[in-house]
């Protein structure tokens, strides 16, 4: 037999009731306040993106924020262009891509230039939120030493939140996060030969 429109939703009401309860469960169990260690990473595009997302958002309800970008520092910058201009400071590694360079030398001086900052950032008690926005790849390459991010990390300010974007995060980086997000790749236009979009892609 077919349940009629009001039983139907009295059915649906009892379920969004139910899941409302376990809403309310979570927020009030949610006391601690605390600064927030997130990660994303993952092979798919859209983390630098949803960091930078982030850092908009932060920016929106009046948060002090600063930027460190790895790895793309010689390309044009949509988000810089407008971040930069709303007071958000950004610490860049001037060599671009690691396999245009081919110098390992000189991508790790430019990296360890920028992480100095980085480290700076995370004792300034007047940042509200940090992107590190291709970290992932300095401690893979093993430009930046993955003890000393930990500790420099773990010692920053309580209130002080920090996301780190890139691939293939270092399991450390993801045991001591608070929030992981993996981007995955379903499907991508470069693979199809088609140019990087301004405005979208970069």
């Amino acid at each position: 037999m077919s349940l009629s429109e009001e039983q139907k939703q009295d059915r649906h009401k009892a379920r969004q009731q139910k899941v409302k309860e376990n809403v309310d469960k979570k927020i009030a169990n949610a006391q601690e306040e605390k600064g927030l260690l997130l990660v994303i990473t993952g092979n798919g595009k859209g983390k630098s993106t949803a960091g930078f997302g982030t850092i908009a958002r932060a920016v929106g309800h009046g948060k002090q924020c600063a930027v460190a970008q790895f790895i793309k520092g010689t390309w044009d910058n949509g988000e810089r262009n407008l971040l930069e201009k709303l007071g958000v400071e950004f610490q860049v590694m001037a060599t671009g891509f690691t396999w245009e360079t081919q110098n390992k030398t000189a991508d790790t001086e430019a990296a360890q230039l920028v992480w100095q900052e980085c480290k700076r950032m995370l004792k300034d008690e007047s940042l509200d939120v940090v992107l590190f926005d291709e970290l992932t790849y300095m401690v893979s390459y093993g430009y930046i030493d993955l003890e000393e991010v930990v500790e420099a990390l773990t010692n920053r300010p309580k209130m002080q939140s920090v996301i780190i974007t890139g691939r293939g995060a270092h399991r450390t980086l993801i045991d001591i996060a608070d929030t992981v997000s993996e981007v995955k790749n379903v499907k991508h236009a470069f693979e199809s030969g088609v140019k990087a979009l301004k405005g979208v892609d970069w």
